[in-house]
């Protein structure tokens, strides 16, 4: 690759590409003909060879058992996560370095160590009805009582809700102060499913709208201090958007190569697909994006390896996000169309990534929200001080 990735990323590259194409890609079609869902025994052996391979642990501190990679080189693994469909690519927890910086020592004992191990895992209950791109609206209170809090609200899109045990919430202490991350467990009584909404993609990973009603949660559960909620969410948001856009290249790779085949098997008119002109101007113009994207998503984890200032790193992360996830929106419509028929079968990779891409749009901050991100840098920093000089 002409970006020249660092040995260490080629190594992770290859190994996590391994995992995906010969344990999990094999399983797509059944789990979207089952609801996302597969057997126990084999879920549990996907987990245990994520977690054998190091994934949970990329992002944690080394002096707590962690691998400390560097960002391209996660980069690098979770473009290869991106490759399979039906979010069979979810199938380890994640302990990432903000986490270690906000909890205290208890928190990252009880919470935080077992996820790393696959003992625990978590959901995010950030969004509201009313409070999706833009979380600084989130109304979700936490109200102290004593020793402990109060929470009471509603969210929305709890990702993976059905199969965590902890949820991390977001709440405004007091209704009118600073936001809060708080750890609370799942059978917390108060807790309740309001409704389980059926979306486009076939995962196992549901994303209900939980609501809570006075759900009392101990203060040492607070992570990091009363009015760093926003703090915490923002280094989230730039970690995500980042492998957003690493896991759109995956997806992206996969189509130009399951297209590309395809195209050179099928016959039209005595000649193969691939050599009629519309089509080859398709997956050439798939390859540009694919390229583009990857040289974007990687130079901005290069940027943040560089330690540059987190606001310029914000704006990184939001141009890859914004440019990967279109342009992968872009790939799977084109191979959708050189598949013709068969591309709008549910056992077709094309159909499936055509549906699954498209959250990639509007979760962890919508395109819109993205511009407005990239316009702002722009405005504040100009053009060097957002994407660097040449």
């Amino acid at each position: 690759m002409s970006f020249g990735l660092p040995p260490s990323a080629l190594a992770w590259r290859a190994k996590v590409r391994r995992f995906v194409d010969e344990e999990l890609i094999p399983h797509e079609v059944e789990a979207e003909m089952s609801g996302g869902e597969l057997a126990p025994a084999l879920l549990q052996r996907h987990e245990a060879l994520a977690i054998g391979l190091g994934l949970a642990r990329m992002d944690a501190p080394r002096r707590h058992g962690g691998l400390e990679l560097p960002l391209i080189d996660q980069v690098a693994a979770a473009e290869q996560i991106g490759r399979v469909t039906n979010a069979l690519g979810w199938c380890y927890p994640e302990a990432q370095s903000w986490m270690f910086e906000a909890c205290d020592a208890g928190q990252i004992e009880r919470f935080v160590l077992p996820m790393m191990r696959g003992e625990r895992h978590f959901c995010y209950a950030i969004t509201e009805e009313f409070a999706g791109s833009d979380v600084s609206e989130i109304a979700t209170t936490a109200t102290p009582d004593g020793d402990d809090v109060l929470i009471s609200g509603e969210k929305w899109h709890v990702t993976s809700e059905n199969l965590a045990d902890v949820i991390l919430v977001q709440a405004r202490i007091g209704g009118d102060g600073g936001q809060a991350l708080f750890f609370v467990e799942k059978g917390a009584p108060g807790i309740a499913v309001k409704r389980s909404p059926a979306y486009s993609h076939t995962y196992r990973h549901h994303h209900p709208i939980l609501a809570f009603d006075r759900v009392r949660v101990p203060q040492a559960n607070l992570i990091g201090p009363r009015d760093a909620g926003m703090t915490f969410a923002y280094a989230w948001f730039r970690r995500e958007r980042l492998m957003i856009a690493a896991r759109c290249c995956g997806a992206m790779e996969r189509l130009v190569e399951e297209t590309a085949a395809f195209a050179r098997a099928r016959r039209v008119g005595g000649e193969a697909l691939i050599d009629k002109q519309l089509i080859a101007a398709m997956l050439a113009d798939s390859l540009v994006d694919l390229q583009a994207a990857r040289l974007i998503t990687y130079e901005a984890a290069a940027a943040h390896d560089a330690g540059l200032d987190l606001k310029t790193l914000h704006a990184r992360c939001s141009i890859a996000k914004l440019f990967a996830s279109e342009a992968a929106g872009r790939v799977a419509d084109r191979c959708v169309q050189v598949f013709g028929g068969r591309g709008y079968m549910r056992e077709n990779v094309a159909e499936r990534f055509w549906r699954e891409l498209r959250v990639d749009r509007i979760w962890e901050g919508a395109s819109e929200i993205q511009r407005l991100i990239i316009a702002n840098a722009l405005a504040k920093r100009g053009v060097d001080g957002t994407i660097g000089g040449t």
